[in-house]
């Protein structure tokens, strides 16, 4: 009996505990729910008061926002303030109504997403007068570059701007238009600018930085050559504009107009220049030279010239070549001599191409006489223009790349 009596009493004991446990957990999510409740507080209507006599205001329907883009809003009305003393007409009431109904029919014209409408913009108030009024180039029949050279001293930079091209030959006007600035003669990268139309005034509105010392700046060129592309990619040379930057950096920010000196119209340098035409295939790992023709040689005898060209990696010379003597007008001659050389893609930065324009001299015991020297290669060996020719042949693979080169004389 005694042991009946003493499991009743802990079975009641332990069934008082659960009942116990139980109220202090439920009181303790009471307590918490009803924290969490007082922490919200209700938001004031979405619906601005707006004044008695007021422009309307544009409600914005409720919906359910999905991406940031679409948060609406409501556009504020004009309001407009009257003096006491201020008495208005019917004509001047009548205006007032007619503007503010302008404005309420502009608000509504345009809606994102068809949803939350948001009014346009007035072109006529943020009208800005076309770039061919700002700098018109000046009357003649040349092309012509519009762009201006600005120094800043304090970060030694020189920012270059492209405006436009004026007057491209009429050939061109169904092309791409293509500029490339160089900062010679020690610019390995060239910035290029691609123009915003076509026609025979395209535009470009381009600005550059090139970043350069104060000492380097008034020793340096800026260098600016005009390409036209055709649909098939191919490249044709419009002219190239050569500024000295030591007599511009006085006249900064100024707009420049200077005539492109075309390929052909370049004055030939003192022993002569030569043209020619690379190009490198890098699944063949071929090089094509082509000699094309040369203008103002210093000749000495009517025995014709001929142009020797070899190809170095360092200080080896792999191959040498050497063309026919053409004969006629020695001092323009017209080569039109192809070579090629077999050269590793791994070598393009180590190889270089010397040129030598000889003559015959009537004595064939005796040595050629040596016109004048031309060296086209990498930054190791080549700097201003042979180098960029060589950079554009590695950067246009398969695609030809004719330049003019100045002679030189032998070191």
């Amino acid at each position: 009996m005694a042991d009946r009596v003493a499991l009743l009493a802990v079975g009641l004991s332990l069934g008082l505990l659960t009942l116990l446990l139980l109220a202090l957990l439920w009181f303790c999510r009471w307590r918490r729910k009803k924290k969490v409740q007082s922490l919200y507080q209700e938001l004031p209507s979405p619906v601005p008061s707006v004044p008695s006599g007021s422009a309307p205001v544009i409600q914005v329907s409720p919906c359910s926002w999905t991406t940031p883009s679409e948060i609406p809003f409501t556009l504020p009305p004009r309001f407009t303030t009257q003096t006491r003393g201020e008495v208005k007409t019917e004509e001047e009431e009548e205006v007032e109504m007619k503007t503010q109904r302008d404005i309420l029919a502009h608000r509504g014209s345009l809606s994102v997403r068809s949803l939350y409408p948001v009014g346009t913009l007035l072109a006529g108030l943020y009208s800005v007068p076309p770039l061919k009024e700002v700098v018109a180039p000046p009357p003649g029949m040349a092309t012509r570059l519009c762009f201006s050279v600005e120094y800043r001293r304090s970060s030694e930079q020189l920012m270059v701007t492209l405006f436009r091209l004026g007057n491209v030959p009429p050939r061109f006007h169904g092309n791409i238009t293509l500029v490339e600035l160089r900062l010679l003669p020690d610019d390995r990268r060239p910035r290029q600018a691609k123009a915003r139309g076509m026609g025979p005034d395209p535009e470009f509105n381009d600005c550059f930085i090139f970043q350069v010392s104060g000492v380097c700046v008034p020793r340096s060129i800026l260098s600016v050559c005009v390409l036209s592309v055709e649909q098939d990619g191919k490249r044709h040379a419009v002219g190239r504009v050569l500024l000295p930057l030591e007599g511009e950096l006085g006249r900064a920010g100024r707009v420049l107009w200077r005539d492109l000196e075309a390929e052909e119209d370049t004055q030939c340098s003192e022993l002569g220049d030569v043209q020619i035409s690379l190009s490198y295939s890098p699944t063949l790992q071929r090089l094509s030279v082509v000699v094309l023709r040369a203008r103002g040689l210093q000749v000495l005898t009517d025995e014709g010239v001929c142009v020797q060209v070899s190809l170095q990696i360092h200080t080896l010379v792999v191959k040498m070549k050497r063309s026919r003597a053409v004969t006629g007008d020695n001092a323009q001659p017209h080569f039109n001599h192809r070579m090629t050389f077999k050269l590793r893609v791994q070598h393009l930065d180590e190889a270089c191409l010397s040129f030598q324009l000889q003559q015959p001299t009537d004595v064939p015991s005796e040595p050629p006489v040596l016109l004048g020297v031309l060296v086209l290669g990498p930054f190791m060996y080549a700097r201003g223009q042979q180098l960029q020719h060589w950079m554009d042949m590695v950067n246009t693979p398969q695609e030809p790349v004719r330049l003019w080169h100045r002679l030189t004389r032998a070191t």
